[in-house]
Formats: C-alpha cells, sequence, structure tokens
C-alpha cells in the first residue's frame, strides 16, 4: 500500500471513531440518571426494549439515530428525537420497530420526532412490514405545539397513517409500555393488537389533573387509565402484560402466527463476499474529496466475489452502470466516476460530473433494470451536471431532465449510498432523498448542499460585500479574510453527513463496511412488497 491509501485509511477510520462517539453518547438518551429512574420503575429503556424483542443473534438496521443532532439547545436538545427506530427480525420475520424513548423528555414528541414516526411508516408501508410500536410518550412537547400539531406532516398524520396502513393489510402491533396520552392515545388502539403493561403503562385522553380542571372529577391514573381499567372495563386493548419483559415475550408470540405474502419476486442467490477485501475501502476514499479514484475500485469491493458486468463502458464515463450481486441479490448499479476520463470525442471528463453521454446511459441503464426487476443502487460522489457553452449548446439541460426522469418513474426499489459529495441537481438525479430511496445512507465522507464550500462561500461573501456597499460600507482585505472564513465555517457545518442526518436527510450514517447489509437488508424489505405498475419511461426514449 502506497502513503496516500495509508492516509486516507487514517482519516477514514478517524472519522468512524468520531462517528462510534456520537453514537454511543445518544445512546445514553436523556442520560445514565434518566435511564437509572427508568429502571427504578421495573421499566426497560428503548433500545433495552428493542434488543429483547429481536431475534437473537440478528442484524438490527437501526434508522435516524442521528435525528436531533445539534438542535433544540435552547430545550435542552432531543437525543435521536426521542424515539428509536429500524428494520429488525421478531419470530424469524422483518418488521419496521418503533420505540419511544422515555429518558428524552419523558418520550415527548418534538417536531423532528413526528418527522422520525413519519419516516419509520412511510418505510413500513412502501415495503409492506409488519410495524411494532413500543408506545412510552408523554405527548406532543408543549413549547413547541405550534410546530408539531395541526400541519399535514405533523402529529396528526400517525394515525392517518394508522389507518392506511390498516386498509393495505399491514399488520400493526402497539405495546403501551409507559404513558400513552392526549392524541398519542389514538396510535395503539388505531393498531391491529394494542398490549399495555399492569402499573406502568397508562392510556388516557387526558390525564387525571386535567379531567380534574376540566370536569371536577377526582380519580388517579391508574383507575382512570390503566391496565386493569382497559383490558377488564373499557376493552380498550387486547393483552395484560405484568412486566416489559412478558409484553415483549407476547409479541414476539403473535408475530411467530403472521403467514406469509405475495413477494415482488427479486433475484437471489446464495450470497459471496467480494474477492477484493472489503476494508481496502478506508484507504480508496481521499481524505482530500478534490481529489480522484476510481469508482470501480469501491464497487468490486461492495459486490459478491468482486464480479461487475459493465454497460456500456466505453460511452458516458462519468458515470458507471452495470449489473452485480450483492449478498445474493441482483442489483443495477449507478455510479458517479470520479476519476478523470475521456470522452467518446476524446475531450476531457472531469470526474465527479454528470456530461450528456453520461446522463443518457444512466437513463437507458435504469429502464432496463426496471424492463428486467432489478432493484437499482445509486453510489453518490456528485458535483452536479457539467455547465458552460459545449454542455448547454448540446442540450445537457434535456439529457439531465431525462435522467431524472427515468429515475423518478422507477417502479423497482431504489437505494442510495452517498460516498462523498452529493451537490445540486446530481443529487436529484442520483436519488437523492426527494426521489424516494426506500433506503439513503451517508458514509462519514459524505457532504450534502446545493453546492461544494468553496464555491458556495465565494459566492456568499460578494452578496454579503454587495450588502455592505449599498449600505456605504467598505472592507480591508483582512476584514473580508476574516468574513470568507466565518462564511466557509458556516457553510461547511450545514454540509457535514450529521446536519443532514439530524433532518432525516439521510437515513443513516454508516461504517463503509455495513454498506453490503443495508442493501441487503433494504432488498429483503422491499420483497415484501409486489410492484403494483408497469414502468412508464416517459421522456427517456425522446
Amino acid at each position: 500500500m502506497n502513503i496516500e491509501f495509508n492516509k486516507n485509511e487514517d482519516k477514514m477510520k478517524l472519522l468512524i471513531s468520531e462517528m462510534n462517539q456520537k453514537l454511543q453518547q445518544i445512546h445514553l438518551g436523556g442520560g445514565k440518571k434518566k435511564i437509572e429512574k427508568q429502571h427504578a420503575k421495573g421499566k426497560l429503556t428503548a433500545r433495552e426494549r428493542i434488543d429483547f424483542l429481536i431475534d437473537k443473534n440478528s442484524d438490527f438496521l437501526e434508522l435516524g439515530a442521528f435525528v436531533g443532532e445539534g438542535m433544540y439547545k435552547e430545550h435542552g436538545g432531543c437525543p435521536s428525537g426521542g424515539v428509536v427506530m429500524g428494520i429488525g427480525y421478531v419470530s424469524g420475520k422483518q418488521c419496521m420497530i418503533v420505540a419511544n424513548d422515555a429518558t428524552v423528555k419523558a418520550g415527548a414528541w418534538f417536531p423532528i420526532t413526528a418527522k422520525k414516526n413519519l419516516r419509520a411508516q412511510e418505510i413500513a408501508m412502501e415495503n409492506r412490514l409488519p410495524i411494532i410500536y413500543l408506545v412510552d410518550s408523554a405527548g406532543v412537547y408543549l413549547p413547541m405545539q405550534d410546530e408539531i400539531f395541526p400541519d399535514k406532516e405533523h402529529f396528526g398524520r400517525i394515525f392517518r397513517n394508522n389507518a392506511v396502513m390498516s386498509s393495505m393489510g399491514i399488520t400493526q402491533i402497539s405495546a403501551v409500555m409507559g404513558s400513552c396520552v392526549a392524541g398519542g392515545a389514538y396510535l395503539p388502539i388505531m393498531s391491529d393488537e394494542a398490549l399495555i403493561v399492569n402499573k406502568t403503562g397508562t392510556i388516557f385522553l387526558a390525564g387525571s389533573y386535567l379531567v380534574k380542571a376540566a370536569i371536577g372529577e377526582d380519580i388517579d391514573n391508574e383507575t382512570l387509565g390503566g391496565a386493569t381499567t382497559h383490558c377488564e372495563i373499557s376493552g380498550v386493548t387486547d393483552y395484560k402484560s405484568e412486566d416489559d419483559k412478558d409484553c415483549l415475550n407476547t409479541i414476539r408470540s403473535i408475530m411467530d402466527k403472521v403467514g406469509d405474502f405475495e413477494k415482488a419476486g427479486f433475484n437471489r442467490i446464495e450470497a459471496a463476499a467480494p474477492k477484493k477485501d472489503e476494508k481496502e475501502l478506508y484507504g480508496i476514499m481521499p481524505a482530500e474529496r478534490a481529489k480522484p479514484y476510481q469508482t470501480m475500485d469501491i464497487i468490486e469491493r461492495l459486490v459478491d466475489k468482486s464480479e461487475f458486468e459493465e454497460y456500456k463502458a466505453g460511452f458516458g464515463q462519468s458515470i458507471v452502470c452495470g449489473y452485480a450481486r450483492i449478498d445474493g441479490w441482483a442489483v443495477g448499479i449507478v455510479a458517479n466516476q470520479r476519476q478523470i476520463v475521456k470522452s467518446k470525442k476524446g475531450e476531457m471528463q472531469f470526474g465527479g460530473v454528470i456530461y450528456s453521454d453520461s446522463a443518457d446511459k444512466a437513463s437507458r441503464f435504469i429502464a432496463n433494470c426496471n424492463q428486467k426487476k432489478i432493484p437499482l443502487v445509486f453510489v453518490q460522489d456528485v458535483t452536479g451536471f457539467m455547465v458552460g457553452s459545449r454542455s448547454e449548446h448540446g442540450g445537457i439541460i434535456k439529457d439531465g431532465a431525462k435522467m431524472v426522469n427515468a429515475m423518478s418513474n422507477s417502479v423497482v426499489p431504489k437505494f442510495t449510498i452517498v460516498m462523498g459529495n452529493s451537490y445540486g441537481a446530481g443529487n436529484y438525479a442520483m436519488c437523492g432523498k426527494a426521489y424516494d430511496p426506500r433506503l439513503i445512507v451517508a458514509w462519514p465522507t459524505a457532504q450534502i448542499a446545493v453546492m461544494g464550500g468553496a464555491q458556495a462561500a465565494k459566492v456568499l461573501l460578494q452578496i454579503e460585500k454587495a450588502s455592505l456597499k449599498a449600505k456605504g460600507e467598505e472592507i480591508d482585505e483582512k476584514a473580508e479574510q476574516k468574513l470568507l472564513k466565518t462564511i466557509t465555517e458556516r457553510y461547511n457545518e450545514q454540509t457535514s453527513p450529521y446536519y443532514a442526518a439530524s433532518r432525516l436527510w439521510v437515513d443513516a450514517i454508516i461504517d463503509p463496511l455495513e454498506t453490503r447489509k443495508v442493501i441487503s437488508m433494504g432488498i429483503e424489505a422491499a420483497n415484501n412488497a409486489p410492484l403494483e405498475k408497469a414502468y412508464n419511461p416517459g421522456i427517456i426514449q425522446a
């Protein structure tokens, strides 16, 4: 290995170490004292409940761990959005699991909590996954109620989705393992089956204090809405559990009886590891993001047996397309090429830029994958579409539109891996969050923004200088450099993968060595949902 490889490897390992340190802190939720209080009540924490629920020695793909990162500082923060979610296996069946974290503001819902819960339901609906809710929440976080209560993608959308999933035949199981109050009380009761834990679980539209204030009735919470009340008097809940573990075992027993439904039928054979060492991914990705590298070196360390059938290898070389297998699943890969290459006309093409010929190639390859019912994997390291008179005269807007059209209308499931840059319209064409990837994850090296930090900072500096000039103010070179530094730092913070993950622009930040697992579990989930319509290529053949 050369010195450059070793530098890259060291940088990647440092980024992964930083990521893991952040995760360790996030996993503490509201802190050790809050966890101790949870245990003192005889309750498990959200993550302990999930660990107990899922099958032993099985994978759990946590999504949205970094949600809320750096947000709501004036309210004391909201680690993981106060809720833990992910895809796991319960009695051998893949499920979406959502667990309120009562150590974070008593499990209260912040605006980002609602967004995360809606994302969990979206994944369940797209993939027809059973969804299990482990409820332990004080309801809406009242100081921010105006940002979570009334709009289309706020709290109320959760219950609308409960009803839609019920009509779709998607199994929903809710366990009331703590507080379940006000509007939140509808979630378990709109599920197919509801469990409640004796003495710790309560469910009511209004707690005892509000009942006293509203109608003058004196009553304690347990009598008002505890397990005995709802299992023996109201009939609101279906199963009474003695403690958390008893409740979770009952869920496992119910899931054990659930039958299989029709599959999508994606092709899978016995899995095989890549022949080339996956750990070399650490050294291939440049520590300096502007440096080129061969995308094929990445692909060969992600796919089974390192075998890749490249499509139109000599044409449109700034995008690499081809067929492969990942953990046995057949996939079509669309990846940006970061190495500088020559076009068919002998012109140099810069790495990470989408040219007209590349967009045309990708459009046709996407159509082929839809025709063959092959899931698509987009591997992003893109700075955008090529600009300038040559590209504009060559119809880059038309060819880019074809690619966006082909990708948007794809009916096979799409999965997106953001390895490096994800800028501007390149993010869109390579299946960014707005284009419904079943899962979108980022490596710690990812950067997501309208454009690169250096270019953006210079543009923003010019705007700032013009604003000052309009006020009759001038700045000297020293002050200009200071302003440029401030703008660059602020912009770079916003391009960080953690900034994106905190707002759910990506579902997770992962170690590159987890990429194969994420794609495999994603396709397995997608295989539960048969394709309901044929692919219409639209304008791509025009």
